[in-house]
């Protein structure tokens, strides 16, 4: 059985379109930052205020994209916003 980040990674990388509108970029990027929340309170991982404020205020949809990913095997929240 494949795990859910493998799966989740799949998913994102068939996704291939960009929104044009600065409205749709923001309003998906906003319910990105609200799943990465999501993915770690479910998983327990506690989510400093600064951290959660950094994370909804991300415009940056690849960004987002990049933390969604970590957020489900990530352990701590240093892993999410690390620099590659």
């Amino acid at each position: 059985m494949a795990s859910a980040a493998h799966v989740y990674k799949d998913v994102m990388a068939s996704r291939t379109y960009e929104y044009q509108s600065d409205f749709a970029r923001r309003y998906f990027g906003q319910g990105k930052a609200e799943a990465i929340l999501k993915v770690l309170a479910t998983r327990g991982v506690e989510v400093p205020t600064d951290v959660r404020e950094r994370v909804l205020a991300c415009k940056d949809l690849a960004l987002l994209d990049t933390w969604l990913t970590r957020a489900v095997t990530a352990t701590s929240v240093s892993e999410i916003l690390r620099d590659d």
